[in-house]
């Protein structure tokens, strides 16, 4: 019997500005529970975490219930895919070695069942705003990295978590502006041009933009958005066949 493959990202678990955060972390854990016997590989496409960053022999307090279930899966043999976002990419070897996760830097084109897929979290993909491009290099840079991890750890996690409440209590409720249509999308528009290099692929699979979006490109290929884990509780699921784009409702019949 074939077995599920889950995409989902954007949890932010951590964050000062999300005041359900407990009630948050562990719905996820019950979804991660619920697909553990049907799932053959999860992909958590970035922004798990509000702000993660590993110093040697220090990792940032909590999130016990979402790293023990990740263990768990891995531990049953279930492949777990870690994308860094622009929210946590600061992982330096703890995930692999203490979870099990596999970490993807970069994105990643991959097979799955016959069908090619393109996975990512979306940041950098085609954004206009030269701040953010700015501030995306500061943040990949290796030596500001370094620098980082030379600042106490409570000083560096209060500066980091303070630093994504502060950018996400600029938005309107706290939430990303709505899809802008096909036409001003960038990732639709990143997405449209890079499928004329790489025809090949049929699933185009994205976090970052907190909206759920499911289009039909040409050729029919699929691109996705994938919504968060803070408001919408949003989830892909390809069944060897099929791609749905599903929320997670407690109560009703397992996903």
């Amino acid at each position: 019997m074939t077995k599920n493959i889950y995409f989902l990202s954007d949890a932010h678990l951590g964050s000062l500005a999300i005041a359900h955060k407990r009630t948050q972390e562990r719905r996820l854990v019950r979804f991660l529970d619920s697909v553990k016997h049907k799932a053959a590989a999860i992909y958590l496409l970035g922004d798990m975490f509000d702000f993660w960053n590993e110093y040697r022999y220090v990792v940032p307090k909590g999130y016990t219930r979402f790293l023990g279930k990740l263990s768990e899966l891995t531990d049953m043999g279930v492949e777990v895919h870690f994308f860094t976002g622009n929210h946590d990419l600061w992982t330096y070897g703890y995930l692999e070695q203490e979870c099990g996760l596999i970490v993807h830097r970069k994105p990643l084109t991959t097979e799955l069942y016959g069908k090619e897929f393109y996975l990512a979290h979306g940041d950098g993909l085609g954004d206009p705003d030269n701040k953010y491009k700015v501030l995306r290099r500061i943040f990949h840079s290796p030596l500001c990295q370094r620098m980082l991890n030379f600042i106490h750890p409570w000083w560096g996690m209060q500066l980091g978590l303070n630093w994504a409440k502060h950018s996400r209590l600029k938005r309107a409720d706290g939430k990303e502006p709505p899809y802008m249509g096909e036409d001003k999308e960038y990732l639709v528009l990143w997405t449209k041009q890079y499928k004329q290099t790489h025809p090949n692929i049929d699933y185009f699979i994205y976090g970052h933009r907190h909206i759920q979006l499911d289009v039909t490109l040409a050729d029919k290929t699929r691109m996705l958005i994938l919504g968060d884990w803070i408001w919408q509780f949003t989830y892909a699921v390809f069944d060897g066949e099929h791609l749905f784009l599903e929320q997670y409702v407690e109560g009703e019949s397992e996903p």
